[in-house]
Formats: C-alpha cells, structure tokens, sequence
C-alpha cells in the first residue's frame, strides 16, 4: 500500500521538477515505477533463499559495507554532486552506496548477535567491536559527507544492540562518550549549523536558509483537514524544492490533509510494529538471526520514516533522508524493496516453523 501511495504521489508531485529539466512529465514516475519493478524482482528472489545461506555469509557483508563506502572515492566510480560523494555510477544510473550498507549492516550485525549473544551480554570486548565497526563507517560518511545516514546507521546499531540483550548500562557509556564528539561534528560545518538553527524558527529567514521548510510548512497549512485534492498542490510548482523526495510528504499533506498524512503515518506504523512482533516471535521460538533481521529492518523503516514525517513537519532539522517506499528515488526504492523480500522470507520461514 506504501509503494501503491508512493507510484501515485510521485507522479503528482514531479510534474514541476520534469519541465524544469525538460524532461517529459511523467519521467520521474516512470523512473520510479522501474526501480520498484527491479526492487520487487530481487525481493522475490531473495524471498526464496534460506536464511541459513544468507547468515553464513554474514562476515562478508562486513567487508562489503566498507568497500562500497571506499568506493565512492574512487576516480571513474564515484561521482559527485552537489559537492557530495555519495554515489557510484552503474551505467544507466547512479546508485547511492549507503542504501545498500543500510542492509548489509543489520544482517552482518544480526549474524554476529546471534554467535556472540553470552559474550555480548557479558565482556566489553564483544560489545564494542560492533560499535567500533559501525564508527568506521561513519568516519566514511561524514567524509562523504551524509551526516544523517551516519547519525541513522548509529542509531540502527544501538537499537539491534539493545534488542540483542547487551548490558544497557555497559553500553550507554560509549555512547554517551559519542554525543558531544557528533555534537562537535555536527556545529563544525556551516551549513549543518544553519539546518540545526534554522528548523527553530524558518520564518526569521525564509528565503534563504528557512526556504525549505517555510514552503513545507505553508503546503501542510493549506491542506487542512482533507487537502485540496490529488494533484491541486501549488507548492509543487516549483516553489518547495525536493517536492517529490525528501519533502514528498508535505505535498501529501496539501493535497490529503491531516487525514492523509495520518493513513500515511499509520500504514508505517502498521508495517514496524508487524517486523517488530514477527522478530519477536522469532526470538521466542530461538530463531535469533531471523529475529534480530525483523528488528534491524524495522528500526531503519522507522527511525527513517519518523526522521523524515518530523523534518516536512518542522519538528527535525533537515537531515535529506527520504521516506520509505513513497519518496522518488532509485537506489532507496530498490534496498527497500529488498528489505521487504528478506521480511518477508522471515515470516515464511517462522510460519513454516
């Protein structure tokens, strides 16, 4: 039901952004509905492999997570835009790395949870080398830079970390130790100073640093409570920039409303607190890898979907992370997707059990 809201929102809030491009009006959802295509073919596939055979390949995906993140430095692979190098080119299209590291991570961290569950719980030793890993690979983002999928991929870890049943006063250490050190890097940079500051109050300058988020805010305003009706936004003219990725949900605002917005909240709602009971039923049953898969899946769905709904509310600061399945883009669509396939494998394989 995401990706069906998700289809029709794209084609109703890219119209603008296609004519500034001079592309024909529909080619950001025909570009959209080919990535779910492709996302729905790998989730099938990955539906019919074992968990066993993905899980005794957990280790490698470790490497992999560092070598797509290393290989967007690389002169021909990597490319740059807007100052950014975040993406590697495939030929027909740029694929952004840290999409698929979103992955890899909770399944590599899903695998060593369930080896080193006593050692977890119980030494410094087990508990810190998965933090130690997933430090790395901020170091490689921030380098990028992407400070919000860095701050995510922390906040995923920490959750799984939890979840697999780590001593909690034993971890709140180092990651209390880490927020003055993030604190620091996120002030160092001019620009995410302004997103920080000027999320409070964008109507001091809404032109400039609150533009965003000004415009956001006068397309949910004008919604009300029902909206004004699929494909009557004004904002999307050209007026709220990134109207049909990072501020896809603003746009559902002003031609949905309150209700919109609220099925839309709910439908994610749903869709976490099903991945999170399924994991737990896996745990009871002592299916741990499954389990803990479910759990990393569904923090990232929701901690990803909240980050974004609060950023198009004014509630975050802008953090440039899409929403799950609704919002336009390539590489997000089609780890999504593929996310869905190994939930869904999951369940069968609990079912089944």
């Amino acid at each position: 039901t995401l990706a069906c809201v998700g289809v029709v929102m794209v084609g109703s809030a890219s119209v603008s952004i296609a004519g500034e491009y001079g592309v024909s009006a529909f080619h950001y959802l025909g570009r959209h509905v080919f990535f779910i295509g492709v996302g729905a073919v790998l989730a099938l596939w990955l539906m019919r492999t074992e968990l066993k055979i993905i899980e005794h390949r957990g280790q490698w995906l470790l490497l992999a997570c560092f070598a797509l993140l290393l290989a967007v430095f690389l002169p021909g692979l990597g490319v740059e835009v807007n100052g950014a190098r975040r993406w590697i080119t495939l030929g027909l299209s740029n694929f952004q790395v840290v999409e698929a590291v979103k992955l890899l991570l909770i399944v590599w961290l899903a695998s060593y949870l369930k080896r080193y569950s006593d050692e977890v719980t119980a030494t410094w030793k087990a508990m810190l080398k998965p933090i130690g890993a997933v430090l790395l690979m901020v170091v490689l983002l921030l380098a990028q830079p992407d400070f919000g999928s860095a701050s995510l991929l922390l906040a995923i870890t920490g959750g799984m970390l939890v979840l697999g049943g780590v001593n909690m006063p034993r971890m709140f250490g180092p990651m209390l130790g880490l927020l003055p050190l993030l604190a620091v890097v996120a002030i160092a940079e001019p620009y995410r100073m302004r997103r920080l500051t000027s999320f409070l109050d964008p109507w001091a300058d809404p032109f400039n640093a609150g533009y965003q988020l000004t415009n956001a805010l006068m397309a949910v305003g004008r919604g009300e409570w029902f909206g004004v009706g699929l494909g009557g936004s004004v904002q999307k003219l050209s007026y709220l920039p990134e109207a049909h990725t990072d501020f896809i949900l603003a746009v559902i605002a002003e031609e949905f409303g309150f209700v919109g917005v609220c099925a839309v909240i709910g439908l994610f709602a749903l869709l976490v607190g099903r991945a999170l009971w399924l994991g737990l039923q896996c745990v009871r049953m002592r299916r741990h890898f499954a389990g803990y898969c479910a759990f990393g899946i569904a923090l990232w769905i929701g901690l990803q979907s909240f980050v974004s709904i609060g950023v198009n509310l004014g509630l975050l600061p802008t953090k440039g992370l899409t929403l799950p399945l609704i919002s336009s883009g390539g590489s997000s669509v089609l780890m999504t997707c593929v996310a869905m396939g190994l939930l869904l494998r999951v369940s069968y394989e609990l079912d089944r059990a």
